[in-house]
């Protein structure tokens, strides 16, 4: 007698068709198209997992960069600035500061400035 461990493939089967979801057409109704869009569909998440990273980074230095340049600075003299002055603000919260609250970012752009002064004036 031929077993074929029905109850466990069957299983198998019904958790792919629950993972493919609101695909369209036969990718959520068959297994064999199923398994190849979740496949797929997992790669793509587990790449863009890190990529979305990347792409917040970005997003912080742009959104940095207009700000400083609205205050007649550029990013880079603006981040040079807060090394030298041993800031410890990070991209995400500069870009908060930048889109939320203009004066405290402000007071930020003087510390750079100064920073990047005294910096100048011991080379």
């Amino acid at each position: 007698m031929r077993i074929t461990n029905a109850a466990a493939s069957r299983k198998r089967r019904k958790r792919m068709i629950h993972a493919a979801k609101g695909f369209r057409l036969r990718r959520s109704k068959l297994y064999r198209y199923a398994s190849d869009a979740v496949d797929h569909g997992r790669q793509y998440a587990y790449r863009d997992r890190r990529v979305k990273k990347r792409t917040f980074r970005y997003l912080w230095q742009v959104r940095i960069n207009a700000a400083t340049r609205a205050a007649g600075m550029t990013y880079s003299r603006f981040i040079e600035g807060l090394k030298a002055a041993k800031c410890a603000l990070d991209r995400k919260i500069l870009a908060d500061i930048a889109a939320q609250d203009a004066p405290a970012f402000t007071a930020l752009i003087k510390v750079a400035q100064d920073a990047l002064k005294a910096k100048a004036a011991k080379a």
